[in-house]
């Protein structure tokens, strides 16, 4: 097919005139049967490049996405210009994706997204034996490598795929954000004669800026004080997913458009918020990088950082969703230098799990078969960590996963080598240089799109004077006394959420004073609990009654219970006591521990946190309480489920409303 011929066929199916020169050479290659790894900027059209084939084969085109709000825009823009196209994921209904399969091994789909993940079931597997496959797509090819900044295990399947296709079945790969490193590692998995294009990665339109802060506060009146004057919408990126809530509320509080996003949400509110992005509905969304990459809006004015990503490679990406149309958009990163490197080095220490972990899970694993929730129960540790080790494990021929009585167990294969460790230690060294890159393009008084570029490995001569080392003006932080007054308004009237409520108990909702980890809060409560400070301070009990009188005060309570200790201390007994005093209800010491448990901090995974108290706790007179609303106090709430258990054992006993009533909630680890 000439070029010309295929503009033909653009313009009629897509509405587009011509292909640009590196689309086409990339689509001349695919229809000739080759693999192609394809390494171009956001925005740039990668999508096209595998689309325009897809639907010039005569079969289907399987393409890999680790982002269903990407599947969800694409097959919609797809059916849209009377493309049949569909995906298999974990939002749609079993039936749904059965129905999808089916239809797929029929020759009735052009064009099917799947999840990695999906190549774990087994019906999936004896599925895609029996489809016409035309071509396979990785998307966000990234993630097969493990020097990738988001590699993703269940992509490293893909490649088990395509070593069983046919020589001459093209393969696509696509990433924006590649290093040499990176894109070796991706060659090497997709096999011998894959031809690599690497495009510019320059972005003209960007005004790069870096403004170093002192403290959290500091972030949020610069916010407060400036997002308002910034053209158009855009993201606002916190770390944490309480990292997203404190900003909205501090937004809503200064009456700014915008509204929180994170993978914590259920899958109808995330497609509301996108829907509503997509609509310029509010100034701004408040996301951890959960939001973005599946999100094709080609006019996001700016792009600001709350927190140091782990890597330029992380920050490129991000940063990336900005401009795609072209305008000129803002790009601005705070920086802390004395508390921004914490975060995202907890963030790399979890990512890649101790070998002492590893050698935990073999040696568990050789005395018996597990599923997965068994082993993480057995073991302690968390999901996250737990299947990274498995993956691990399975790639190097130390597990494997059976069937045993219906469900999915991991087996220890005996006799197999010993666990090598040298890739792990190296990937660990490799993630800490690469964070220090990251700090490294905080601090350079030279171009930052430079820096970028060079560090990706776009070797395109360039000037650029589009920074504020560069000609652009420096931005900095002006505190002045009437926003003290308004950031002191808004803490006095911000109280944490604790989500607690679900159809097993009672419980509702409750309301903590503050966070334990953005104020002097949390080194309180740990030197009364760890460093023989005496009982918890006056100014608590204040903070903690202002959070029940603003949230809860309107509500009638019969009597105040507390979480018995796992020590033999009486924190929380003193101070339930105050509590009761101040606010004239009756106080019960009735709720008590039947049996030891151990400080739930010491679980990692919220299995082994469940397992902890099951059953841990009893009412002495349980007719005191049948038909009452209770209020439940603690110092702490991390995982909830101490408050969970208790609410449970008080339903079954009759009580009629629970509500948890703490000190300071922990903010957690939850980053998407």
């Amino acid at each position: 097919m000439t070029r010309q011929e295929a503009e033909l066929i653009l313009q009629k199916t897509f509405g587009l005139s011509e292909f640009y020169d590196e689309q086409w050479q990339t689509i001349d290659k695919i229809l000739q049967g080759k693999r192609i790894l394809l390494i171009e900027k956001t925005g740039f059209g990668k999508s096209l490049c595998f689309q325009f084939p897809a639907i010039v084969f005569s079969g289907m085109t399987v393409i890999f996405s680790p982002l269903i709000a990407l599947m969800r825009d694409q097959v919609k823009k797809l059916q849209s210009l009377g493309i049949t196209a569909k995906c298999i994921n974990s939002e749609q209904s079993q039936k749904e994706n059965a129905q999808t399969i089916a239809d797929a091994k029929q020759g009735k789909i052009k064009i099917l997204y799947i999840a990695p993940e999906r190549q774990e079931d087994s019906r999936w597997i004896e599925a895609i034996r029996k489809m016409n496959l035309s071509m396979v797509v990785v998307d966000e090819a990234h993630c097969i490598s493990v020097w990738g900044h988001d590699f993703r295990p269940a992509f490293k399947r893909i490649i088990n795929l395509v070593k069983l296709l046919p020589k001459g079945l093209p393969v696509f790969a696509a990433t924006a954000t590649a290093t040499k490193r990176v894109e070796k590692d991706i060659a090497t998995q997709i096999g011998e004669d894959i031809m690599v294009i690497r495009g510019n990665l320059m972005r003209d339109n960007f005004r790069l800026f870096v403004i170093k802060v002192r403290s959290e506060s500091e972030k949020m009146i610069w916010l407060g004080k400036n997002i308002e004057k910034m053209p158009g919408s855009g993201i606002l990126y916190t770390g944490t997913r309480i990292g997203t809530e404190f900003y909205f509320k501090w937004f809503e509080h200064l009456k700014i458009s915008s509204i929180a996003y994170n993978a914590g949400l259920d899958s109808d509110m995330r497609i509301a918020i996108e829907n509503g992005f997509m609509d310029n509905k509010w100034k701004c969304i408040v996301s951890t990088n959960a939001l973005g990459m599946g999100i094709d809006k080609p006019n996001i004015r700016f792009v600001i950082h709350t927190q140091i990503p782990q890597s330029p490679v992380h920050y490129y990406q991000e940063i990336g969703r900005a401009g795609r149309n072209g305008e000129i958009s803002y790009v601005i990163l705070f920086y802390n230098p004395d508390e921004d490197k914490k975060l995202p080095t907890a963030l790399i220490e979890s990512s890649r799990p101790s070998i002492k972990k590893y050698e935990i899970v073999i040696n568990a694993i050789k005395l018996d078969m597990f599923g997965f929730h068994e082993l993480s129960t057995q073991i302690n540790l968390k999901q996250t960590e737990l299947r990274t080790i498995l993956a691990d494990l399975m790639e190097q021929g130390i597990v494997r996963e059976t069937m045993y009585d219906g469900q999915k167990k991991y087996e220890y294969i005996f006799n197999t080598q010993p666990l090598d460790t040298l890739a792990f230690e190296e990937l660990h060294t490799v993630k800490l240089k690469e964070l220090d890159s990251m700090i490294e393009y905080a601090e350079t008084t030279t171009s930052r799109m430079q820096f970028l570029c060079d560090y990706l490995g776009d070797i395109s001569d360039h000037s650029f004077t589009n920074c504020d080392n560069t000609g652009q003006k420096k931005l900095k932080v002006i505190i002045t006394p009437e926003w003290i007054e308004k950031l002191k308004d808004f803490e006095d009237n911000f109280f944490p959420v604790l989500e607690v409520k679900t159809n097993k108990s009672n419980l509702v909702d409750g309301v903590a004073a503050s966070y334990y980890g953005l104020s002097n809060v949390g080194s309180t409560i740990h030197q009364s609990k760890y460093g023989n400070g005496g009982d918890f301070p006056d100014f608590l009990l204040k903070m903690t009654l202002r959070a029940f009188r603003k949230k809860l005060g309107n509500e009638h309570f019969d009597i105040i219970l507390y979480v018995p200790p796992t020590a033999a201390r009486n924190l929380v007994k003193n101070f339930a006591e105050k509590i009761a005093m101040n606010l004239q209800i009756p106080l019960s010491h009735k709720l008590v521990k039947i049996r030891s448990t151990q400080k739930q901090k010491i679980f990692k995974s919220v299995f082994s946190k469940k397992e902890n108290i099951k059953n841990a706790f009893n009412y002495l007179t349980p007719d005191e309480i049948a038909g009452k609303n209770i209020l439940l106090i603690d110092d702490i709430f991390d995982s909830g489920a101490t408050i969970k258990e208790i609410g449970k054992l008080l339903t079954k006993m009759g009580a009629k409303k629970i509500t948890p009533l703490v000190i300071a909630r922990t903010i957690g680890g939850n980053v998407v």
